[in-house]
């Protein structure tokens, strides 16, 4: 019988091929900013080069939301910015009339302007935010007991909380977006799409230096970046067939794996190089939980 792993790895390398698509986050965030960066507190946009920056920085680093404050804003609105979260800077013009001496000898008055630099923290930054015209949506996911036991058995930290997926290896604790905000896709239900979400960022937390301090990457998009992302999705692939969330690789994570493989420049090497790591640290998952383990 073909190894489980070489099968999905095949699988989606052909649906690849053949045209797997765009992607698109799993989960709905609806309510949660306009289009335009904008201050949570005052609602006001943020205007010229601060538009951009803030635009640069929501990409970048993968936030889901064009809605920012200050510190000292969110805490005024309830809410609280995370332990480590590092902050985008802004810059604020202003201007002063100044006295001089024109060139007659007369007093004059000049204008001078001058940026001042402030900080703000993006609202996936924080805890304890909503804004006032989101509304949560009944929760579509099932609990599935056999991941939860391979899951909880790794004692990994799990937040559920706002709407961003992401391994905060400084912490090293995984943060989830809330369950109700999962939506599925055309290839899956939310069940499965929250699963295979939560495994994606489980094979991160296996990276750890801790663990098997595989390289993250320095910024979004970077070669080690990308590839951390295939071992990371071929991960979740494969968890969700060893747990029976699925018996086939779906569209997505050929969709999702696709996005990275343009940053490798196409290299389709790169898909069975992160295929030997993401082996690994199933292996590595599954052991915690030893009914469940693979046979070596």
């Amino acid at each position: 019988m073909a190894n489980i792993y070489e099968t999905i790895t095949d699988n989606i390398v052909k649906a690849i091929e053949s045209g797997a698509g765009e992607f698109t986050m799993p989960w709905h965030s609806k309510g949660l900013g306009l289009a335009m960066p904008h201050n949570a507190k005052t609602g006001d946009l943020y205007k010229g080069s601060n538009t951009l920056s803030l635009w640069i920085a929501k990409d970048s680093k993968g936030y889901s939301t064009d809605t920012w404050a200050t510190y000292k804003q969110w805490s005024e609105i309830g809410a609280q910015v995370r332990k480590d979260e590092k902050a985008t800077t802004g810059i604020y013009w202003s201007s002063f009339d100044k006295a001089v001496k024109g060139e007659n000898g007369e007093d004059d008055i000049e204008r001078r302007i001058f940026g001042k630099a402030f900080y703000v923290f993006n609202a996936d930054q924080v805890e304890g935010y909503q804004p006032k015209d989101f509304q949560p949506t009944d929760d579509l996911t099932k609990r599935i007991e056999k991941a939860d036991s391979v899951i909880s058995a790794t004692k990994a930290i799990i937040k559920n909380m706002g709407a961003r997926a992401f391994y905060d290896r400084i912490a090293d604790s995984i943060t989830m977006p809330d369950r109700f905000r999962f939506t599925g896709s055309e290839t899956s239900d939310a069940t499965q799409s929250y699963y295979s979400t939560l495994l994606h960022e489980l094979t991160h937390w296996t990276g750890a230096t801790k663990r098997f301090d595989r390289t993250k990457g320095k910024r979004f998009g970077d070669p080690d970046y990308a590839f951390e992302e295939l071992v990371a999705e071929l991960g979740a692939a494969f968890l969700c067939a060893e747990l029976g969330i699925a018996n086939e690789p779906r569209l997505d994570h050929a969709q999702y794996i696709e996005n990275w493989l343009k940053a490798l420049k196409n290299d389709h090497r790169a898909i069975f190089n992160a295929a030997s790591l993401a082996r690994q640290s199933v292996e590595y998952i599954l052991k915690f939980n030893q009914p469940l383990a693979i046979a070596a």
